[in-house]
C-alpha cells in the first residue's frame, strides 16, 4: 500500500526524522492561510501516488501569497500520469545546497533490508539506475542487529565528505530503518535528503509503501490508504476470493493459478491479442467465484471478448462450468467468450456447456488464444 507525502511525513515526525513545517491543503483558500501560518517562501507540492510531479508542473517555489494561491489553483484538479491531483502540501522553502538519495527495500536476495545511497539527489532513483547505475551505493543490513549508527556513517562517507552532515544524516538512516522495520515497510526513502545552507540536514520529501501482508498488524495505516479505481477493484476481487489485476488490452482472461493466468497472457500476446487483464480464480471448485470472475471481466468497457482457460487440479471443470451457465443466466453477455477446459471433470464440463452459443470450445490453449483473437477482430 502507497501512501502520500503528507502521510509518509507524519510518519517521520513521529519517528522524529528532521522535516520542513508543513501543511496539507485542499483548496486555495486552505493555500492562502497555510502561506500565512508557515511564513514566506512557501513551495505547493501536488499530493499524488507517483513520481515526476516537478516535471509535470505539480512542484511550485512561491515567494508571495498571491503565487502559492495561483500554484494552488494550477496544480489541484491537474493530472499527473493519469491521477487527479486533491490536495497539495504547503511546505517551507529550503535554501537546498547539496541533495542526495536514500532509501531501504526488501532484498529477497539477501532476505534483509537493503540500504541505497546516491548523491544523485533530487532525481527519479530509476531514471538514475538506468543511466548511471554504478552511481547508487547499496548495502544490507544484518537483521539480527539493524542498522548500527556506526554503519550508517561508514556508508554515508561514500557519498558525502563533511563530518557533521554525515553524523546527522547518520541519525536519520538510523530512524528510517527503525520506521521501516517497525511500520512493516517494502519502501522508504527519502528524495531528495538536503543540506540545507546552514549545514541542516533535512527529510525535503518522503515515499513510503506498506507491505499489504502486514497491514492487519497496523490498523491505523488503512485510514491513509487512497486507492486509484483500478486498485479498489483488486481489493474488492481479493474479498471475493479472486486475484485480479486491470490491464490495458482487449481480451479478458479467467484462469486458475497465477503461471497458467501468466503463460494465458503470454499466448494471447503471441497470437497478436492483448490481455485486459489478470485474474485467478484459484483452485477452489465454488461457481459463485466464477461468477464473480465473469463479473469482473464484463464490467470492464475495455473487454471486447473473453478467454476462459481452465486447467483442472484442485478446480472442477464441471463447477467452472455450472458457475458459468448460472453467470450467464443472470448477465448480458454481450462480447464473444472462448473456453477451454482440461483436467479435472473436464468431460462432464464440456457435456454441461454443450449447445451453449454463447460458448465458443476449444481444445488448447493456442487454439483458444487465435478463436477469441479471430472473434473481436
Amino acid at each position: 500500500m502507497n501512501i502520500h507525502e503528507y502521510s509518509a511525513k507524519e510518519l517521520f515526525a513521529k519517528f522524529k526524522i528532521p522535516i520542513q513545517n508543513e501543511i496539507v491543503c485542499s483548496t486555495p483558500e486552505e493555500v492562502a492561510a497555510a502561506a500565512d501560518k508557515i511564513g514566506l517562501p512557501v513551495v505547493v507540492k501536488a499530493q499524488v501516488l507517483t513520481g515526476g510531479r516537478g516535471k509535470a508542473g505539480g512542484v511550485k517555489f512561491t515567494k508571495t501569497k498571491n503565487e502559492a494561491i495561483e500554484a494552488a489553483n494550477n496544480i489541484l484538479g491537474m493530472k499527473i500520469k493519469n491521477l487527479i491531483v486533491k490536495k497539495v502540501l504547503v511546505c517551507e522553502a529550503a535554501a537546498i545546497a547539496k541533495e542526495y538519495y536514500v532509501g531501504m527495500v526488501n532484498d529477497r536476495n539477501t532476505k534483509s533490508v537493503l540500504l541505497m545511497l546516491s548523491a544523485e539527489g533530487g532525481v527519479e532513483i530509476e531514471e538514475v539506475a538506468k543511466t548511471y547505475p554504478e552511481k547508487i551505493i547499496k548495502i544490507s543490513v544484518n537483521p539480527q542487529t539493524g542498522l548500527l549508527p556506526f554503519q550508517a556513517r561508514e556508508a554515508l562517507f561514500n557519498i558525502m565528505t563533511d563530518g557533521n552532515e554525515v553524523r546527522q544524516a547518520a541519525d536519520i538512516l538510523v530512524k528510517l530503518y527503525s520506521l521501516y522495520v517497525h511500520s512493516d515497510c517494502s519502501l522508504a526513502e527519502i528524495n531528495p535528503l538536503v543540506v540545507d545552507k546552514s549545514g541542516k540536514v533535512i527529510a525535503l520529501d518522503a515515499k513510503i509503501n506498506f507491505d499489504d501482508n502486514a497491514l492487519y498488524r497496523h490498523k491505523a495505516f488503512e485510514e491513509l490508504a487512497d486507492y486509484t479505481e483500478d486498485e479498489k477493484l483488486e481489493i474488492d476481487a481479493k474479498e471475493k476470493g479472486l486475484a485480479y489485476v486491470k490491464l490495458d488490452g482487449e481480451i479478458g482472461c479467467m484462469v486458475n493459478g497465477a503461471g497458467l493466468a501468466m503463460t494465458t497472457m503470454d499466448v494471447i500476446n503471441l497470437y497478436g491479442g492483448t490481455p485486459a487483464n489478470f485474474l485467478d480464480i484459484g483452485g477452489s471448485s465454488n461457481p459463485q467465484k466464477v461468477i464473480h470472475a465473469m463479473e469482473f471481466l464484463l464490467n470492464d468497457k475495455n473487454v471486447k471478448g473473453v478467454m476462459i482457460n481452465i486447467f483442472g487440479g484442485i478446480t472442477r471443470c464441471d463447477d467452472v462450468a455450472r458457475g458459468l451457465i448460472e453467470a450467464f443466466s443472470k448477465m448480458n453477455v454481450n462480447v464473444p467468450v472462448v473456453i477451454r477446459l482440461s483436467g479435472t471433470n473436464a468431460a462432464e464440463g464440456r457435456e454441461l456447456l454443450k449447445g451453449n452459443d454463447k460458448l465458443m470450445p476449444a481444445e488448447t490453449m493456442s487454439e483458444a488464444a487465435q478463436k477469441i483473437i479471430a472473434a473481436i477482430k
